[in-house]
């Protein structure tokens, strides 16, 4: 089986050789990643004569029966799950060089329903014609044909690879924003290991039919690593159906073609924002695993997600974050669809949605119903420098409505920042890889449910706050035969009328009684100030450092007057040898 990194690095060179000067670099990815799809198309095509059965069949019915009933009749017949009823493939076009732009509309157009579809996302259109009128479109063709993609030699799991590798090269030439990357492997094979690592038992057996949906899925990487997993760690017999939704036309059109040539129903993958256009509407699902992109703003589907937000019922009644990171908004979306028997969420973020917001803001309310229904199961904070084209802090998030009964009302946080290698060779941002060693200790980490140095379980309360609000009263300075005094300002009932101007918040946890809190924490230092109990807000915030935070000890101060004299030995000796190198010359 051929190395994804060195068809990565063919396919890169064929795009450099052939589109420099007539494209700008951020386009190579428009053009070249169709025609990787054409080409693997192509390939597959080629077994068994498919191809040609496919216009040998069409020739001889397409006189016969309405054109409607041709496709399923050509795909009964080549028994494959698409087909090109053109004369022409990328090879057979090198035939009539003269006439390549008719004939590539010819064999685009010859394609079954659902290839059409792909490369209608890809919007080919406008970079085939330029690449015709500079006299290049027959070379690029040719020189993809010189690309072995057959099934024989390149593996689906390795196409997928091919795919991620380019994107995340193409990616980086066109200056993507951090929230725009690429999960690596070892992060999805992470993720879905301590996704299915509990619950496993009654996944076994015949006649095992379950569902794995990705909301965000682009070009599919996490769903087939999930359906990888489950048949060879869990049930090989059970039905696995694959669903996700992708805003991104280029990478929709490379997921439903993946799905399409590994046999999958390219149908269950939708195209669109699923946060303004939920593309699987009242379907609910098994395990869900998602990687959302980090910090990107929502604006755009602003007036669907609140129309959603004041409906009860709605995805988004919980609460809307900040209109800068819709992360939570996704997160939402996803227990929408958990299914009444019991599902299991998984979900790459970033640190903010812990902690952002205060009390009674949205994020804070989202964490709030997440925690209260008891669904946040787990949090594992990753390494640093893990993923392709940002180094931001990340976390897996585990969430279930059917938790084992000793997790109820608690949560586990594992802090798995230390558990990398580092890499030979960096990958854009990446220099450090989760190895498999690492990925089994975290594994074990979660599924024994101790506390341990790496691992640390709190009731559900802990992470919650009262917010109160703490007044002291208004004073004037008055003068009083003389002599200037401060005068309590009272309203008209009589109450001292509290000084805006001093008015505080104290979060008071919930394991404190409140008014004990006050009477030990805050009466001592304002002994004129009161709470006002009618501005209470309930938050709830994961301070994730705080609870592994390590205390490392000060230097013992001969410790460091011993370094200050060995550096000013050092500079002495320095200053020596200078000295001498001016009187020698």
């Amino acid at each position: 089986m051929a190395n994804y990194q060195e068809l990565a690095n063919l396919v890169w060179n064929v795009a450099d050789d052939v589109l420099r000067g007539l494209f700008k670099p951020h386009e190579y990815g428009d053009i070249t990643l169709p025609f990787l799809v054409l080409r693997r198309l192509d390939c597959i095509l080629t077994e068994d004569d498919r191809k040609d059965k496919a216009i040998e069949t069409y020739n001889r019915y397409k006189d016969k029966m309405r054109e409607e009933l041709l496709p399923q009749v050509i795909l009964n017949e080549t028994k494959s799950s698409f087909y090109n009823t053109s004369q022409y493939d990328l090879s057979r076009l090198k035939a009539d060089p003269n006439n390549i732009r008719l004939n590539f509309s010819n064999y685009l157009n010859g394609f079954s329903k659902d290839v059409r579809d792909i490369i209608e996302n890809f919007n080919l259109d406008q970079f085939i014609d330029r690449l015709d009128k500079n006299n290049r479109l027959f070379i690029f063709c040719d020189k993809f044909t010189e690309v072995d993609l057959h099934p024989d030699q390149v593996d689906n799991h390795t196409m997928g690879q091919v795919f991620e590798e380019l994107l995340r090269r193409f990616s980086e030439m066109s200056n993507e924003t951090s929230g725009e990357h690429y999960t690596p492997r070892d992060v999805v094979r992470l993720l879905v290991s301590l996704l299915f690592a509990e619950h496993r038992e009654e996944a076994r057996g015949q006649g095992v039919i379950r569902s794995i949906f990705d909301p965000c899925c682009g070009t599919g990487g996490m769903l087939t690593i999930g359906k990888d997993y489950f048949r060879e760690q869990i049930n090989p017999d059970a039905e696995v159906r694959l669903l996700g939704q992708e805003l991104n036309p280029q990478t929709y059109a490379i997921c439903k073609s993946d799905m399409l040539i590994t046999g999958e129903n390219p149908d269950d993958i939708q195209l669109g924002s699923c946060l303004s256009g939920d593309g699987f509407q009242g379907e609910r699902f098994d395990y869900m695993i998602t990687n959302p992109p980090f910090g990107v703003s929502w604006k755009s589907d602003e007036t669907a997600v609140k129309s959603e937000a004041g409906t009860a019922g709605g995805r988004f009644a919980a609460g809307t974050p900040r209109s800068s990171d819709g992360a939570l908004l996704f997160l939402q979306h996803m227990l929408s669809k958990m299914e009444s028997r019991g599902s299991r969420v998984g979900i790459v973020l970033n640190g903010s949605p812990m902690f952002t917001g205060d009390a009674g803001s949205g994020e804070s309310n989202i964490r709030k119903w997440i925690i209260e229904n008891d669904w946040l199961e787990c949090i594992i904070a990753l390494p640093d420098k893990l993923f392709f084209n940002t180094s931001i802090a990340t976390y897996i998030w585990i969430l279930t409505n059917r938790k084992l009964e000793r997790r109820r009302g608690k949560i586990q946080l594992i802090n798995g920042a230390e558990f990398f290698e580092s890499m030979k060779r960096n990958l854009g941002d990446k220099s450090v890889f989760i190895s498999d060693s690492h990925m089994e200790r975290l594994v074990d980490i979660y599924t024994n449910f101790e506390e341990c140095e790496h691992s640390k379980i709190y009731p559900n309360e802990f992470f919650g706050y009262t917010k109160v609000i703490v007044e002291r009263p208004l004073v004037e300075k008055r003068d009083v035969l003389g002599e200037e005094k401060e005068f309590v300002v009272k309203d008209k009932k009589g109450n001292p009328k509290p000084d805006t101007a001093l008015r505080e918040d104290e979060r008071i946890p919930f394991a404190e009684d409140i008014d004990g809190y006050f009477r030990r924490e805050i009466k001592p230092h304002l002994p004129d100030s009161w709470m006002d109990r009618k501005k209470d807000k309930i938050g709830y915030e994961i301070n994730f450092n705080r609870y592994f935070y390590r205390h490392t000890p000060l230097r013992s101060p001969r410790e460091i007057a011993d370094e200050m004299r060995a550096l000013e030995q050092a500079n002495e000796g320095l200053l020596r040898d200078v000295l001498e190198l001016v009187s020698e010359g």
